[in-house]
């Protein structure tokens, strides 16, 4: 606004006083040009009374009134060089002398019009024109002779005023025109020029503020269209589900995340009523927050349509968007994954404290297993001659190794895992663990397979970890297939940087649902010879090396145990570092 009263203001001050600058210089030409067409006729009328000849002043001054009486002439009159007036429009002002600060000398030797604004009777504002009064010049004869000089001296002496002076000699006429006439219509012109400027000073305004105004709405409109993108994109992709409801309960927005858990395109269905499509739990917590007028928090488990639980977070708040009854936002998220890292945190708690309980108890146990095992072979060597006894004794000893075996486990299981990493082919060492099963896969009429990449996949871990997490795995597939099949590992990587995949998969009989859970933990087995401590062993080595270890199965048509390692790919083959 400041900007454009600094620009338009000034451009409307010249142009007004420029403008009324123009009338004045019009006003005092018009005034001037009136003076000299008066003081013309004057002079004219003047001329042709001379050419008569049988003017004297009293007809001079008789044309002089009649002229006068125009109604804008205040007086017309005529001086000497002296100032003395010789005819006026008011006969009582002949004889007496004009009082006047001008060159009267100079001005009745001079043709040239002047004019200048006086005061005058009664205190009006006169605008007063002279100059050199001559009539003309006394006609000039193209005859000479006796009768034209005669006729000449006869015009000159008879063009006489009533005080005697001729017209020959230097005269002033003066005309006195009132200017309140042309000065009111130029102050009504002023006036209507300033109330012009005022007007379109204030239009030009009102256009700049309608241009800053559309400017403003447009930056303002273009700073909301960014804006609702952007909450619109945030509400799309945050990761926790938002549903909006009105105040009849309809559903206004639901983002993706929400139609993730809630396993709908809620946002395809057009406007619903929260009833057909949220559960009813979630629905509770919903009304709790608009009966309490506030944000309501709890956790919930919600029942979905195709029979599944979910535990959810749920934040519950009203939301005012209008008249009526108060709309609703609601924020929840799936607690599954976390209630899955709590178990998981409380199974790795208990491991620990079963590992430290073993590590106690195997200690407790080897020492008497030797003594055991002694004996055995004492007996055994003693007793050679009684088969009976060399039965009895290779038992003892077999048992005594197995327990051996199994403390053994045990005590890996209960120690912290220590790997050694270096660059190594992980397809290398998948073939090699492959080659120490291929006996017993012919023996059951296995068929190995494997697919991987063609060149060499170099990364950082302990071979060894490695190859025995790979034999445990490949055995516990081949136990599987008591009646043949196919033994299948597959290596990946989805994307530059990402992860290494080991998929082990077997045609077997496959793991019961309810066992899933605890294949991993420690002395769980469905095998009658086995420890339990196969899998836990292994599940402890790929998180040593930072990895995750997963196992699908369908009872009836496999298993498929996936490894997930971190791809590290640091210096040269061969060299080798220490990690915990």
């Amino acid at each position: 606004m400041l900007g454009a009263v600094a620009v338009l203001l000034p451009l409307f001050v010249f142009m007004t006083w420029k403008y009324v600058h123009r009338q004045k210089q019009n006003t005092t030409e018009l005034m001037v040009e009136k003076g000299a067409a008066l003081i013309r006729s004057f002079e004219a009328g003047t001329r042709t009374g001379m050419m008569g000849m049988n003017w004297g002043g009293l007809q001079v001054q008789r044309l002089l009134s009649e002229t006068a009486k125009q109604p804008d002439i205040i007086y017309l009159m005529v001086t000497d060089a002296h100032g003395k007036i010789l005819a006026h429009s008011d006969p009582h002002m002949i004889g007496q002398t004009y009082k006047t600060d001008l060159d009267l000398g100079r001005i009745s030797r001079s043709e040239r019009l002047s004019w200048r604004r006086v005061t005058g009777p009664e205190g009006k504002m006169v605008f007063e024109v002279y100059r050199q009064f001559h009539p003309l010049q006394p006609p000039r004869f193209k005859r000479r002779g006796k009768m034209m000089r005669m006729m000449n001296q006869d015009w000159c002496q008879s063009m006489t005023f009533s005080n005697g002076s001729r017209f020959s000699d230097r005269r002033i006429i003066f005309v006195g025109m009132d200017m309140a006439p042309v000065e009111a219509a130029r102050k009504e012109d002023e006036r209507h020029m300033v109330f012009m400027a005022l007007t379109m000073l204030l239009l030009g305004f009102a256009g700049f503020i309608t241009l800053f105004l559309a400017q403003a709405y447009r930056s303002t409109r273009t700073s909301l269209s960014r804006v609702k993108a952007f909450s619109d994109h945030l509400v799309e992709t945050m990761p926790i589900g938002l549903v909006a409801l009105d105040g009849e309960g309809k559903i206004l927005s639901v983002n993706r995340a929400a139609e993730a858990i809630l396993g709908e395109k809620v946002s395809q269905l057009g406007a619903l009523q929260a009833t057909r499509v949220l559960p009813s739990e979630l629905l509770a917590i919903m009304e709790d927050a608009r009966d309490k007028g506030g944000p309501v928090e709890a956790e919930i488990t919600c029942i979905m349509r195709d029979g599944s639980s979910i535990p959810l977070e749920v934040i519950a708040t009203p939301l005012e968007i209008g008249q009526g009854l108060p709309g609703l936002v609601t924020l929840f998220r799936d607690l599954s994954e976390i209630k899955r890292l709590k178990e998981e945190v409380v199974r790795t708690q208990r491991l620990a404290s079963i590992g430290r309980l073993a590590a106690g108890v195997a200690h407790e146990i080897r020492n008497p297993l030797s003594s055991i095992k002694g004996f055995a072979t004492y007996f055994k060597e003693r007793y050679k001659h009684i088969p009976q006894d060399q039965k009895t004794a290779d038992i003892m000893i077999q048992e005594v190794e197995r327990l051996n075996r199994v403390i053994s486990q045990l005590l890996e299981f209960a120690r912290p895992t220590h790997v050694q990493k270096s660059n190594v082919d992980l397809i290398s060492i998948i073939q090699d663990a492959l080659k120490m099963v291929e006996d017993d896969a012919g023996k059951r009429d296995i068929r190995l397979e494997i697919r991987a990449p063609e060149q060499a996949l170099a990364t950082r871990l302990d071979p060894d970890r490695i190859k025995q997490v790979l034999l445990n795995l490949y055995l516990n597939a081949i136990e599987a297939m008591d009646e043949g099949g196919t033994l299948i590992v597959e290596v990946s990587r989805e994307r530059p940087g990402g992860p290494i995949e080991i998929r082990v998969k077997d045609t077997g009989k496959g793991i019961p649902e309810k066992d899933l859970p605890h294949v991993f933990d420690p002395y769980f087995t469905t095998k009658p010879s086995g420890t339990g401590l196969g899998l836990a062993i292994a599940h402890k080595i790929v998180e040593a090396h930072g990895g995750e270890i997963l196992v699908e199965s369908q009872v009836g048509e496999g298993t498929t145990v996936t490894i997930q390692l971190p791809y590290v790919h640091n210096g040269s083959m061969g060299e080798q570092d220490n990690g915990t």
